[in-house]
Order: C-alpha cells, then sequence, then structure tokens
C-alpha cells in the first residue's frame, strides 16, 4: 500500500485563515466554528505571516491574561511557520512535527498556494485502523486458545 501523502490525508480542504489584524477572540470563534485547532494569519497578499494554535491562545493568551478581544493575532502568533509541499508523505511530517514540537503544519505549493494544514490527527485514522485490526486479531487468538 502506498505510503499517503499530507495533502491526501487532510480532513479539511479549506483554509480557515483570518488577518494578522485581526483578535485572537475572532481566531478562537472562527476554529470553534470550524472545529479544528489551528488558523492561518494571512495578509491581504495572501501570503501567510504565522500560525495561530490552541496552544498558543493557552499559553501566549489565557496563561498571561490578555484580553482576547484587544490582542491581535499578530501580537501572539508563531511567525513564519515551517510548512510541508502538498507531496511530503505523512511519515515525513509526522517525524518533523516530533523533531520540531508542534502540531501543525501549513501545506503549500512551490508557487505558494496555501492548500490547508496537515495536523497530527491527520496521521492518526489509518494507524487507529490498523491497531483496531491488531486488536481483533489479538481477541480471536486468545479465543481460539482459550
Amino acid at each position: 500500500m502506498p505510503e499517503r501523502t499530507v495533502f491526501q490525508s487532510i480532513s479539511q480542504r479549506h483554509v480557515v485563515s483570518l488577518s494578522p489584524q485581526d483578535s485572537v477572540w475572532d481566531a478562537a470563534c472562527m476554529m470553534t466554528k470550524a472545529n479544528c485547532g489551528s488558523i492561518l494569519v494571512i495578509d491581504g497578499n495572501g501570503v501567510i505571516q504565522g500560525i495561530l494554535t490552541e496552544r498558543d491562545l493557552m499559553t501566549r493568551v489565557v496563561a498571561k491574561a490578555l484580553d482576547p478581544k484587544a490582542t491581535s493575532a499578530a501580537d501572539v502568533m508563531t511567525r513564519n511557520p515551517q510548512s510541508v509541499s502538498p507531496e511530503t508523505k505523512v511519515a515525513e511530517a509526522v517525524l518533523i512535527m516530533i523533531e520540531r514540537g508542534f502540531r501543525h503544519l501549513p501545506i503549500i505549493t512551490s508557487a505558494g498556494k496555501i492548500l490547508g494544514v496537515f495536523s497530527v490527527r491527520d496521521a492518526l485514522p489509518r494507524e487507529i485502523g490498523a491497531a483496531v485490526s491488531l486488536a481483533e486479531f489479538n481477541d480471536q487468538v486468545n479465543d481460539a486458545l482459550g
């Protein structure tokens, strides 16, 4: 079975984004509505400036008692986030995330088009299916052995 690419694996094909001047309140509301753990911060020219994650909201806003309506995305986002191409293999993307300590990777083409965000959760479906199959197999072996 060929290894999946990050673009094949993403569950959400639309880009959730806001401008650097928008508030983190807006970011949290948009992330909640889209049921996603990150939002891209994109300037008026469509160029990615940063990424804002649930963890950023917790550690850079809530834990510092900042006013979410008065704090801009640009104030607390991760600037110039690491990104990957749509052809990047899932295992390679997961390795990048493990080595660098984050859970979201923007997917950007060589022409600069933003296609979405690969999340560590996007790596799980096949692996969960394999684990369930293994658990079922183990149950069958245990039943057969008595």
